[in-house]
Formats: structure tokens, sequence, C-alpha cells
């Protein structure tokens, strides 16, 4: 982010793109200006599946969880966790660039945005850690003591870390912050073992998360486009079957029936453990996938029973998805990805959907959403397979009992460069 335009608010459980600094000067005695007493959160951060429990007096501890709730070891970020008592358990995780070069500006637009999501959560304490030189991290931890106060929640601390050192601001005690900062190794922390065993691994960087939905390339890219080619002639040869009745209505339920069928067995192949056997499989789901019918269905099957295979379906899904297809299966994506608390999947699978098809109504709710703070316990589904079917159903009948006669204008040309 640069200063002199608006943050660019967080993504999915707060993570944005993150940038990197590198300036190796360590931080000076803690700011004077920072009247808090020290504390630290006596928490059990690590989402429900993997609770672990964060000795209050261990900074260095609470240092080794922040990347296991990310996904990824942060860089030149801002990274806000809301706590709730009695034990300080985090309940939501937030991620920001640090503006650089750095403006008060952006530093308190960042700082309202975390602030009024911890407060809209009805949340009473947050700490917060910057990761970089101090220049970048002052503005924002100043702009967020600020904040904090004027909303009345308690800011725990503000560390800083950089260079396998981290600084309290907080702390102007030499003996217990010195200004050299403190050495740690997040790797070495038990309780970094333990998230990660609990499966909460962390990659490299945020680079990393995105080259999880990257798309494919190389001998790939060029069987998923043929593939692609030869479902979209499918749908050709639907429409053809219909062509000449003038009931395009019928075109549409003939091509809802084989992309449900399709959609169907797909999801149940990845729920016993298997993937899918063809690229065309793929490119099929992908094509079908442009009827929001077919799209609505696939998202109302999202049970959270099966949450690993469907995130395993639709990264496949997403990989190999083509131009012009990526919508609908990262939007999926991105929606089991936020059901998981996996916020920095979330974010990138937005960032696919929403480069493939900028007003795709669907991942701009999502973002909308997840910008705003809501927690994964929200991801509810609030409609059965069934309702979707129903619901379609009743849309798509006129009043003396026909169907539309106009296709969906969600589902691509079949034949975009007239070859049919």
């Amino acid at each position: 982010m640069s200063s002199g335009r608006a943050v660019r608010p967080p993504h999915a459980d707060g993570m944005v793109q993150m940038l990197t600094a590198g300036d190796d000067s360590p931080r000076p005695q803690p700011d004077s200006r920072f009247p808090w007493q020290l504390g630290h959160p006596d928490s059990e951060p690590a989402p429900e599946s993997a609770l672990v429990r964060v000795r209050p007096d261990s900074l260095a501890e609470l240092l080794a969880i922040v990347p296991h709730l990310l996904g990824f070891a942060p860089q030149a970020s801002l990274v806000v966790m809301g706590t709730e008592p009695p034990r300080g358990r985090v309940r939501v995780t937030l991620r920001y660039d640090l503006p650089d070069p750095p403006g008060a500006g952006v530093a308190a637009d960042i700082a309202a945005h975390a602030v009024g999501i911890v407060g809209s959560q009805q949340l009473e304490a947050m700490t917060a850690v910057g990761y970089g030189t101090e220049t970048l991290v002052d503005p924002v931890a100043y702009a967020l003591r600020d904040a904090a106060r004027q909303a009345g929640i308690t800011l725990r601390d503000v560390l800083r870390v950089e260079g396998g050192r981290y600084w309290s601001y907080a702390c102007g005690d030499e003996a217990c912050c010195p200004a050299a900062g403190t050495p740690f190794d997040p790797a070495a922390s038990p309780t970094s073992a333990t998230m990660a065993a609990a499966g909460m691994p962390v990659l490299a960087d945020r680079t990393a998360v995105a080259a999880r939905v990257a798309p494919v390339d190389g001998s790939d890219a060029v069987s998923m486009r043929q593939a692609t080619r030869q479902a979209e002639r499918h749908v050709s040869q639907l429409l053809a079957r219909v062509g000449r009745s003038d009931r395009l209505g019928a075109a549409r339920q003939m091509i809802a029936a084989a992309g449900l069928n399709a959609m169907g067995t797909m999801i149940a192949a990845y729920r016993d453990g298997g993937g899918y056997a063809t690229d065309y499989q793929i490119a099929w789901i992908t094509v079908a996938l442009r009827d929001l019918r077919i799209r609505d269905d696939a998202w109302a099957r999202m049970d959270p029973a099966h949450l690993d295979a469907h995130r395993r379906l639709w990264i496949d899904v997403t990989r190999r998805a083509q131009p012009g297809y990526v919508a609908a299966p990262a939007s999926l994506l991105a929606f089991v990805a936020w059901q998981a608390g996996d916020g920095a999947l979330a974010n990138v699978a937005l960032d696919r959907a929403l480069a493939d098809e900028p007003r795709y109504s669907m991942a701009l709710l999502l973002r909308q959403v997840i910008t705003a703070g809501a927690p994964p316990s929200l991801a509810r589904l609030p409609m059965t397979p069934e309702e979707v079917a129903a619901s379609y159903d009743e849309a798509e009948e006129d009043p003396d009992g026909s169907y539309d006669r106009e296709l969906d204008p969600d589902v691509h040309d079949p034949d975009p460069e007239g070859e049919h």
C-alpha cells in the first residue's frame, strides 16, 4: 500500500497481500507515549480443532502461534488478534500490509478498521504484532493505540518483530525487554509443533498460499484448453437437439440436468477420498457451473463434515479452470476455505475469481462479508440442495406452466468462436 490513498481493507479473516521491508535497525527504548500496563493474553488462540494454551509470560510462544493462525509467515504486516474473556481466547485474526511509505492517514484507516471489527464482534481486548522496521511499524502501532483507547477496547500489547527478534511497545524494562530486542525462534516452539501436528502448517509466505490455486501450465494447460472446448461443443450439441423446437427453456433444463449429474458424481468421488479421472470431467463442470442453478446446488452441498474433501475438489477445479470459467469454482473454494477458517486461502481464491470476472456477484458478496470480519461460524448453508432445486423450478415456470424460453445469461456462449 502507498500512503495518500485509503487502506485496502483486509480479506478473509483480515489477510491481504503483503509487501516486504528491508531494514535491520533495532527499536530503541519503548516510547512513553504508550501508557499501558504490560499484559499478555492468557489465550487459547488456535481454532476449536486445535486448542493450545500460551503462558501469559511468554511473548515468544504468542509469536509462535501467529503464523499458524494466518497459514503463512507474515512479512511487512500488522497482525491483530481479538480476544474474549475469561481466558483470552483468540476469536478473530486480522492482517494488514504495513503502508510503505508510511503515513498517518493510512495508519489511522488500518487502526479504525481493526478496532471496528474487534468491537463489532463484542470482543473486549486485542493484541497486535507488527512485522517490519520501526519506521513502518511505529505509525500503525500508535494509531492502533489511539483507536483502541477511543473505542474502550483493551490493547494488551503491541510487539514488533524483525530479524529473529521482538520488541514490546508496552514494556520499558530493560531486564525483560532489552532495547536490542529479544531473540526468538518460532520453529523451536512446542506450541508451534502442536499446532502443526493438529493440521495447521505454515507456508513460507503469502505467495506460497497463492500458488495453491495458481492455474496449471505447460501440457496440463494445453490439455485443459482442449477439454474445455470439447465441453463447449457438448453444450452446443444439447442446444442443437431443441434448437428447432423454439423451446430454449428445455435446453436449459437439459444442460442443468447433465451438469447436476456430473457435479453430484464428482462431489461423491471426492467425499470417498478419490478425485477426478480425466480433464474432461473438470472441464465439463467448469462449463456447467456457469449455470447458477448448478453452482448453487454445489454450494448447498458444502457439508462441514466433508470440509477437507470439498476444499480439495475446488482447489483442483479452480487450478484447472480456463479463463472465463474460473469465477464460479474459485468462489466456491473461497466459501469452503472461509468455512474452514482458512482466511489466506479464501482471500487468494477470491482474487482469482474477481480477476476472471470482476463483477461476479458471489465473489463480491463473499469479499464484502469477509472484509467485514464475519467469523467462519457464519459460513452456514442457507438452503438444502432440495430447496435450491425447488427454488429454480419455481422461478423457471411461466404463469401458464411453461418454461422460460431464455437461456440463463450467466451461461457462456457454448461456441464462442462460431465453430458450430
